[in-house]
């Protein structure tokens, strides 16, 4: 298993448990070595995709409540709660997570372009905020 975070740092238990940019370079060169490639074939053998980033300013509601409700709104989905709500669809994939800092909810998507996955974050954030102020009247 290994754990990554969009600023580049992995989390790889196998060499220790604190984020460090240097493994994810050590396993990418690791492969490297055993596979025989070159760097440009490796690469063209990971699929492209596309990541949007966005926040939602959180009211004082039941944001759990919410997201629990989102996630009954899409069975299409497969959801993975171990770190917020992540819904894994067929044209990508939506995490929104709270924040621990501040009250905001970070909503990530990934899809094939920018502009799909720019979509796919709109739409649910759209139906989280629909959510939430249905929860506050």
């Amino acid at each position: 298993i290994i754990g990554g975070e969009g600023n580049g740092g992995i989390i790889y238990p196998a060499s220790h448990c604190g984020r460090d940019a240097v493994v994810g370079a050590a396993l990418f060169l690791t492969q490297l070595a055993r596979s025989g490639e070159t760097v440009s074939t490796l690469r063209a053998s990971y699929p492209n995709w596309f990541m949007s980033k966005d926040k939602l300013d959180l009211p004082p509601v039941d944001v759990d409540a919410a997201l629990k409700a989102l996630e009954a709104a899409h069975p299409e989905a497969e959801v993975n709660v171990v770190d917020g709500v992540k819904f894994d669809l067929d044209e990508g994939w939506v995490h929104l997570r709270k924040s621990n800092t501040e009250p905001i909810i970070r909503v990530y998507a990934e899809a094939e372009s920018a502009e799909a996955a720019a979509e796919l974050a709109g739409r649910f954030k759209e139906e989280l905020n629909a959510l939430l102020s249905s929860l506050g009247n």
